[in-house]
């Protein structure tokens, strides 16, 4: 028993670096409004961390964006990509209770980037399931650096540990 989950471990610690090792396909997200799409070819030579906020009304995703765009406004190598699987119209009124308005925030129409990019449904939340918060970066390269998948809905990483791991990444 002890051997199998040690094997088990070992192939989930395998799997999870050389998904971190392939490039990321080349995508496109509609703006919530009147902003252009994020294409991510486009934003080559930068990072790009891709947060994916809960559907429909999440406290936890509202201060979660407003700690973002607060604390990493002067990280020029950087882009923030917020996105929500919500339409534009409960986008636009969730986003009433953002302390800016100075950035976009993107569909996931369908989760249909999430599930590519397999960050884990089955959360159940107000009453539905939905893909579990996660924040996943991309290098300059375009290729995937790093993810974090939250248990739960409060279960976000910390602007702080995003800059270690930033970080140590530039290094």
């Amino acid at each position: 028993m002890k051997t199998q989950i040690l094997a088990i471990l070992f192939l989930f610690l395998i799997s999870n670096s050389l998904l971190a090792q392939e490039k990321v396909k080349d995508f496109s997200l509609p703006a919530v409004g009147d902003e252009k799409p994020f294409v991510l070819s486009e934003a080559k030579g930068k990072y790009v961390a891709l947060h994916f906020l809960l559907k429909t009304e999440c406290p936890y995703c509202i201060r979660h964006t407003n700690d973002y765009v607060e604390k990493t406004a002067g990280l020029k190598d950087v882009i923030q990509v917020f996105i929500k699987p919500d339409t534009d119209e409960e986008i636009l009124s969730w986003a009433e209770n953002l302390d800016e308005d100075s950035f976009t925030i993107y569909r996931d129409v369908d989760a249909q980037l999430a599930d590519e990019l397999g960050v884990p449904g089955g959360y159940s939340f107000h009453n539905q399931l939905v893909h579990y918060p996660a924040l996943i970066l991309i290098g300059p390269d375009g290729k995937e650096v790093y993810r974090y998948i939250g248990k739960k809905n409060s279960d976000r990483l910390s602007v702080k540990k995003f800059m270690a791991v930033l970080e140590g990444l530039r290094k």
